[in-house]
């Protein structure tokens, strides 16, 4: 009798959400690590005695979730791979709750807060030249007084993105980047209707400084501070006042 493996066909109600239980087991079972290559959409549909349709539907959402690639061409290197990017995935589903505002914007800031303070106090103790430099670099772009907001808030999340990168703890990395890219574009708005911008992102260039230099001086405790406080006074002082009102509408 063949040895089962794991590719068995699977009924076929909910059938592409049954693929991807049959994909998640093989992940499981380590037989499908980071880089390797899924088998070929024709063979699928072979192994698991499934539509072809089922099948790209579940690579649909594997996609969405970051957990596979998909590589065009033809050759070792094209297909679909197991990637390592958790975070697009877990950005793109955060930002879709957020819009739909399933996460109140409190818990919102509460929990960015706890993550930036944990990232920033490992930064302090970690972040190597070529970080330092970056967010150097990052800091120069954003202490342009030509620039748009919309560059502004490009430059923004980059510098809490490195930052993140910078602590070394990939999972809170990822957590954190997700969360601050979800928010990238509740920012951004509120950046274009605030009437004070210039005095704003003054405020935010100095906070921003303030951080780079707690990080760079080694001093966790102050850029874990810094961080928090920046993330709640934005939050509080300026975002939320420049919500619409039911007026506004």
């Amino acid at each position: 009798m063949a040895e089962p493996t794991g590719w068995e066909p699977v009924p076929r109600s909910r059938t592409f959400e049954l693929v991807l239980d049959r994909i998640e087991e093989q992940i499981l079972a380590g037989k499908l690590r980071v880089g390797d290559r899924l088998p070929p959409e024709r063979e699928l549909v072979e192994l698991l005695g499934v539509s072809r349709a089922a099948i790209r539907e579940a690579l649909r959402v594997l996609e969405a979730q970051g957990v596979v690639r998909a590589k065009v061409g033809t050759g070792r290197d094209s297909g679909n791979v197991i990637t390592a990017l958790p975070s697009a995935g877990l950005t793109q589903l955060l930002r879709f709750h957020i819009a739909l505002a399933n996460f109140p914007l409190p818990d919102v800031v509460d929990t960015r807060a706890a993550l930036e303070r944990a990232s920033a106090r490992s930064a302090a103790g970690q972040a190597s030249e070529q970080q330092l430099g970056r967010l150097r670099e990052l800091l120069a772009l954003m202490d342009d007084p030509a620039l748009s907001r919309e560059e502004f808030n490009e430059h923004d999340t980059a510098f809490h993105v490195t930052i993140a990168e910078a602590g070394g703890n990939r999972l809170m990395a990822d957590l954190t980047v997700a969360v601050r890219n979800a928010v990238r574009h509740p920012l951004l708005a509120t950046f274009r209707r605030l009437d004070d911008w210039s005095a704003v992102a003054a405020d935010l260039r100095a906070e921003h400084h303030a951080i780079y230099q707690a990080i760079a001086d080694g001093d966790a405790q102050e850029a874990g501070d810094l961080v928090e406080s920046h993330i709640r006074r934005f939050h509080h002082e300026v975002a939320l006042p420049a919500l619409p009102t039911d007026a506004d509408s």
